[in-house]
């Protein structure tokens, strides 16, 4: 049967190692609870462009696009196979797209449905196969797509979509490098000035870990440059992060090369951070109980594992995990 395209109007990311002020720098922001005039128009700008296609304009960059439109840079490349972030060109047209919107290293992309999309189209973008694509959703005709709906879009070969963008990947964060480096080393200074909040109050002992089925492939501590890294736990495929205590969601959102981040706060001064997730299960304002799922663990193409950053600090200042865990 002929396919017929819809008819409508036209809604991990991590090089280890880490650095932990790369962390700091975006809780401590969220923490303070910073709100400018500028934020209240980068959420605008973010709600208009969101599934969108977006045309280049002089000066862009990939990354200024992501941070544009809210959403990861590996995300947006994978979103937009074989575009050079170096070649860029004014006009060229790239796809945004949504929070709803997820591009896993192995597939398969969880795609929302635009005006004019057909099972054909789709997979031609995604260097696939219509018949792959049409298999991987049951139930939903070629012929009857609507804008909006989410479907499955399974990759050739694994990575292969992702695997055209890693060089531009690469080359845009070698470009801010300095600009980075020169954030940590801010950030470290201002999580130095925090005031002592004291000894641990007597609550924070022998809450549960946050995966139930995990090793540990970095423990809290200073790497051999001196600079404080969070722990690293791995584990397997589907996996979510549970809240180690009861508390209240700050956060959940995506961050520049931490994924789709999670913060939650509890009594007595302490935040608990879950990192390089894949989707997030909660959202910002969530009242959470301690057991209380709150993100996938999403997978870490560097060390080709599923990996979860996690961190806990007390009065804004970084603790070891293994203080307060059971």
């Amino acid at each position: 049967m002929a396919e017929r395209p819809v008819a409508g109007k036209g809604r991990h990311p991590f090089a280890p190692p880490i650095v932990l002020t790369l962390v700091l720098t975006m809780v401590l922001l969220i923490l303070a609870g910073c709100a400018s005039s500028s934020d209240r128009s980068t959420q605008r700008d973010r709600a208009t462009m969101a599934g969108n296609w977006v045309s280049v304009q002089r000066g862009d960059t990939l990354g200024e696009l992501a941070r544009r439109g809210g959403v990861p840079l590996e995300r947006l490349q994978r979103f937009n196979p074989g575009v050079d972030s170096r070649k860029l060109a004014v006009g060229q047209r790239l796809l945004l797209p949504t929070q709803n919107e997820r591009a896993p290293a192995n597939g398969p992309y969880r795609y929302q449905i635009r005006p004019g999309d057909t099972y054909t189209s789709i997979a031609r973008r995604f260097n696939t196969r219509a018949s792959r694509v049409q298999a991987a959703n049951p139930g939903m005709s070629a012929t009857a797509l609507k804008v909006g709906q989410i479907i499955s879009v399974p990759l050739t070969g694994p990575g292969s979509t992702g695997q055209a963008s890693t060089g531009g990947a690469k080359a845009s964060d070698n470009k801010g490098s300095d600009t980075t480096k020169t954030r940590s080393a801010s950030a470290a200074t201002r999580t130095a000035s925090l005031p002592d909040p004291g000894n641990l109050p007597i609550s924070a002992r022998q809450w549960p870990w946050p995966l139930q089925d995990y090793r540990i492939v970095r423990r809290f501590g200073s790497d051999s440059r001196g600079t404080l890294q969070p722990m690293l736990l791995a584990t397997e495929r589907g996996v979510r992060a549970r809240s180690v205590a009861d508390g209240d969601v700050r956060f959940a959102d995506s961050m520049r090369q931490l994924g789709q981040v999670v913060i939650v706060h509890h009594a007595d001064n302490i935040q608990s951070v879950y990192a390089l997730c894949d989707d997030t299960l909660v959202t910002n304002g969530d009242r959470v109980s301690r057991g209380d799922e709150l993100c996938e663990v999403g997978y870490n193409n560097a060390s080709e594992r599923f990996d979860l950053l996690f961190d806990l600090r007390h009065g804004g200042k970084p603790i070891d995990p293994r203080q307060v865990l059971r």
